[in-house]
Parts: C-alpha cells; sequence; structure tokens
C-alpha cells in the first residue's frame, strides 16, 4: 500500500535522530498499516520538546515599523488569484505574513494566526508569503515544496505539514527527499510534483514573494501586516498580536456600521 511505502520511507530519515532511536525500532513490530501513524506520532513527540520553550516571535533581525500605503494594497479579487489565502476570501481585515518555514518563530506565529482566523472567521483572512532566510538550509526547498503542492490545490495542506514537521525536516541530510514523502502522504502526484519543484512556473512564485517583502522593506521572519500596519517590537507576543487584529475589526465593523 502507499500509505506503508510512504512510512518506510521516511524511517530511513528518521533513523538518524538520536533524540528517539529505540522509539523507531519498534516500528518494525508493527502491522504495516500502524507504521505511518507512529511515526508521525513519535515526530510530533520530538517537535513539541524542541519548541516547548519557544516564544512566539523573536527577531531575526533588527526590525523597523513600517505602514503599507493606499496604493500597495490590492483587491480582495486581485489577491486571490495572486497569493494563497486562508479564511474568508473577502474579509475585510486583511493579516499578511512573511515567513520561512524553517524559522521556529514562523512556525510558533502560524499555528496562533490560523486560531486567529477562526475565532474572527468571518471577518479575517490570511495571506502567506514566502520569505526564506538565507541561513536557513532548506527554507526556499520547502518554499518550493509548499508551492508546488499549490499547483495541485494542497498548498496549505503542505504548508501545515511542512510546519508540523520542521523539526525533522530541517534536520535532515536532504530533505527534498522528506518533501516528495510529504507529497505522496497528501495524495499529490509525485512525478508532477518533483517537475513542479523545479519548474519556472513555482520559482517564479517564490521570488514574487520576495520582491513582495523587498517592496515593504521587510527583514525579519516572521513579519505579520495588520490591515496595512506592521507588528512593532513590543507586539511580537500572543497578547499583542491579538489586540492589532481585534482593533482592526472593531475599526471595520464600525466603518461598515455607519454606511
Amino acid at each position: 500500500m502507499r500509505d506503508s511505502r510512504v512510512s518506510l520511507k521516511a524511517l530511513k530519515y528518521y533513523e538518524k535522530f538520536d533524540d528517539f532511536p529505540h522509539a523507531l525500532k519498534l516500528l518494525a513490530s508493527f502491522p504495516s498499516c500502524m507504521k505511518r501513524y507512529l511515526a508521525f506520532i513519535i515526530v510530533g513527540v520530538v517537535a513539541l520538546t524542541a519548541l516547548a520553550g519557544s516564544p512566539l516571535l523573536c527577531q531575526t533581525m533588527q526590525p523597523h515599523r513600517l505602514s503599507i500605503s493606499a496604493g500597495e494594497t490590492n483587491s480582495a479579487s486581485g489577491v486571490a488569484r495572486s497569493v494563497h489565502i486562508r479564511g474568508n476570501p473577502e474579509a475585510p481585515v486583511t493579516l499578511e505574513e512573511f515567513g520561512d518555514f524553517e524559522c521556529p518563530s514562523c512556525k510558533n506565529l502560524a499555528t496562533f494566526i490560523d486560531q486567529l482566523v477562526k475565532e474572527y472567521h468571518p471577518h479575517v483572512r490570511l495571506i502567506f508569503r514566502n520569505f526564506s532566510l538565507p541561513m536557513h538550509q532548506f527554507a526556499r526547498d520547502a518554499a518550493l515544496a509548499a508551492e508546488a503542492a499549490g499547483l495541485q490545490g494542497r498548498y496549505w495542506e503542505m504548508h501545515d505539514m511542512l510546519f508540523r514537521e520542521q523539526a525533522v525536516w530541517s534536520s535532515a541530510t536532504d530533505a527534498r527527499l522528506l518533501f516528495d514523502t510529504y507529497a505522496e502522504t497528501l495524495g499529490l502526484d509525485l512525478n508532477q510534483f518533483r517537475k513542479d519543484v523545479k519548474s519556472d512556473k513555482v520559482r517564479e512564485r517564490v521570488e514574487s514573494d520576495q520582491a513582495r517583502a523587498k517592496s515593504l522593506g521587510v527583514k525579519t521572519a516572521p513579519t505579520l501586516f495588520v490591515d496595512k500596519r506592521e507588528m512593532g517590537l513590543n507586539e511580537r507576543n500572543p497578547e499583542g498580536v491579538r489586540k492589532l487584529v481585534d482593533e482592526a475589526v472593531k475599526a471595520k465593523t464600525s466603518a461598515s456600521e455607519k454606511k
């Protein structure tokens, strides 16, 4: 079965980690239908242990406050055609996140923002843009993998898996092979996925996000804009981000009621 093949392929890479060698040996004694789930459970435990003490947000470089001018914003319909949106595409409040898939703080923010988008539905939408930092060996490859999955309608599924499995692939000798495994797990056409990862179309999507970041002066990962306003240094925590979102939603709701 495909799931068994996927699990056994991933196991070759999981066995290289010193954190849980004995646990992985137990996989061999379980039925093939169980191996996939046990592997992910073990990986999840290790990832949670590694990130338990991590802050929600941290500085990668010294940040500076920015505001997006009216001319730099897009209409809902224009954005929907060009970027990935989570939540209501026509939501009045836009969260624009610039993230690096290999950055632990980006993972923490992504998890928190996903909760906020659900909590404030249908008033908030999220736009995620790739902002891979040179210091991270596999960050750009991860961004390419996410965009390639997006061509098969599975962008957010790959986005979530890359963050969820971050502790594994970021420490692997060849993360690209693990990305293939994730593509199989998501039910993607693997041959097409491999072609798309190397395609100009996918590369251009990643470079477009980088150009957007450069135009706004983004230099940190993660960086978040809430309706044109960048989160400040004192807002780089759950309470600060929530306050920004809450204020933006109330402002838009009030303006709408006055019309």
